[in-house]
């Protein structure tokens, strides 16, 4: 039997996805609650967008041909795998308790009945989901929004659509019920500040709560067919010149999150051992499939703690140290008139504060992992999805990085690519063909061609005795690439090394570490004649000078 209904759906879900994505950054700057790390509205929009993808791989345009049963299961389990975040894991919960209710009555027109019912359940999905429910949240909002359609169900001339209501009636008829039900939750939106302290000392309302009537106007604009006013939007453009101060932040450095298929599963066996090595722990699904998400140092013990139990999947790290500090700069970018993200980041590894301010001028997320340069996988994963951006090239900067970070690239959701360069340098040298407009596969050519004809080197202290008897330990020693080609005093193997490596070049990049023994003007007497320096502090570890020649 064909069911208009699901039409209709496919319309109303395109339409919230659309108006969350126009105010995303309005509800990632409001995000103060429980952790000031400004993704809620990336982690809400990731939810509908999965529920959207579902339903164009179901629908190919005839979705009223398949039936309602199948098509809101399916929505289900694609808002609980898309889910991300505390905000994105409760919200997949309100459309996964809808959606059951939805399913519980097949053949039933989509009427105010049906209505009252679905954001019934979906209240209660969303606060069993949380151990510790916080009123003044997304939480209270849905919860609103179910108690005001229910109380308007007995004041209605008509709460049941006559059987062959044409779409128009239908339409007009759910936005009246939607409508009062928006009010409700703009009404708990205003009152988060007064029952939240967070809220209140920063002047901002709840962003999952926001992000909730963001929805539900789109839901509202495409069946009424114009643009829904949201009745404390100026709060949150207000909230550009606010300075936040940093309420309930997470002990814990990585917001974790990934899914698990399996059978047997029960979410609540395995939320003791993640609060041992986290908080904010959220584990929702059903026997078949969970949604994780917890805040931990250790994200790869937070996935062995479902080792044996089901396929790990939909890996995803946030390093929110990070994003705290991008939403900082977001929000003071704004004073500035800055430029938009582009299509495409860079991710760089590297460490030194020179270098790594180096990486940042020319855009880069750079993941700083000490004197070691050995991160992690999830350190990798992390930073790719703090570029904000669907496509990533990631330059890893040594040969022991390449694997963690091809791996980091399989991993992420987003498109990713990475480029294997084997040193700091080579990687500056190959930011600079870095352009944000191009996809990733487009960007990684390039990247990799502007590196191809360098020549790269550098001059460390020995870290041991030589087993030849060539050098002692401290002494200097040069390489050209891998090949140890110099060693002795620290200018003259600096001039032997640059020597070998500038043959029929024209210019020499030196990077100072943080121990470097020769100064600028001391560095620029060991060139060969007709070369010119190109001289930074980079201030990093094991290597004092890294060369990169062209």
């Amino acid at each position: 039997m064909r069911d208009p209904s699901l039409v209709r759906f496919r319309r109303v879900v395109q339409a919230a996805c659309d108006e969350l994505e126009r105010r995303r950054d309005e509800v990632n700057d409001l995000n103060v609650f429980p952790v000031p790390d400004g993704d809620t509205g990336d982690n809400m929009a990731m939810t509908m967008h999965a529920v959207l993808d579902e339903l164009d791989a179901l629908g190919d345009g005839s979705l009223e041909e398949i039936g309602r049963d199948r098509i809101v299961k399916a929505v289900a389990r694609a808002a609980l795998l898309g889910a991300r975040g505390n905000s994105g894991v409760i919200l997949s919960q309100i459309v996964r308790g809808a959606a059951e209710e939805l399913v519980s009555r097949p053949g039933e027109l989509v009427d105010p009945v049906l209505v009252a019912a679905a954001f019934a359940r979906a209240a209660d999905a969303a606060y069993r989901s949380v151990r510790d429910p916080a009123e003044g949240t997304m939480l209270t909002a849905v919860r609103a929004m179910a108690h005001r359609v229910t109380q308007d169900l007995a004041h209605m001339r008509q709460a049941r659509l006559r059987p062959g209501a044409p779409p128009e009636e239908q339409d007009e008829l759910l936005a009246d019920v939607l409508s009062r039900a928006l009010e409700a939750a703009n009404d708990a939106v205003e009152r988060g500040p007064e029952q939240l302290r967070p809220l209140r000392e920063a002047g901002v309302v709840d962003a999952g709560a926001y992000g909730l009537t963001v929805i539900m106007a789109g839901v509202l604009a495409a069946l009424r067919g114009s643009e829904v006013e949201l009745a404390h939007q100026e709060v949150a453009h207000g909230v550009e010149t606010l300075h936040h101060p940093d309420h309930g932040s997470s002990r814990f450095r990585y917001c974790t999150n990934f899914a698990i298929t399996g059978s047997g599963l029960d979410a609540n066996a395995f939320v003791p051992r993640l609060e041992r090595i986290g908080d904010s722990v959220l584990v929702v699904g059903d026997a078949t499939a969970l949604r994780v998400h917890v805040h931990t140092d250790d994200p790869q013990l937070a996935v062995a703690v479902f080792g044996g139990r089901g396929e790990v999947s939909r890996l995803d790290v946030a390093d929110m140290r990070e994003q705290v500090a991008e939403r900082d700069r977001r929000l003071g970018a704004v004073l500035m008139d800055a430029a938009p993200l582009g299509h495409c980041g860079v991710i760089a590894v590297a460490t030194g504060e020179g270098i790594v301010s180096m990486y940042r001028q020319e855009g880069a997320v750079v993941v700083d992992p000490g004197a070691k340069m050995n991160p992690s996988t999830y350190e990798l994963i992390a930073a790719i999805h703090s570029a904000g951006t669907d496509e990533v090239v990631v330059l890893p900067n040594s040969p022991n990085v390449v694997m963690a970070a091809e791996r980091a690239a399989e991993l992420s959701e987003c498109n990713a690519r990475v480029v294997a360069t084997r040193s700091p340098q080579e990687g500056l040298a190959a930011i600079v063909a870095f352009n944000s407009g191009s996809s990733a596969e487009d960007n990684a050519e390039a990247l990799w061609g502007a590196v191809s004809a360098l020549a790269t080197g550098g001059v460390a202290p020995a870290a041991r005795d030589d087993a030849l008897g060539r050098f002692r330990t401290g002494d200097a020693v040069g390489y050209a690439e891998d090949e140890l080609v110099a060693w002795g005093e620290p200018d003259e193997v600096l001039r032997q090394t640059i020597s070998f490596l500038a043959q029929g070049r024209e210019l020499v990049t030196c990077i100072a570490g943080a121990d470097a023994p020769l100064t600028e003007d001391e560095v620029g007497l060991t060139l060969p004649e007709g070369v010119e320096l190109d001289f930074h502090e980079g201030g990093q570890p094991a290597w004092w000078y890294l060369l990169a020649v062209e």
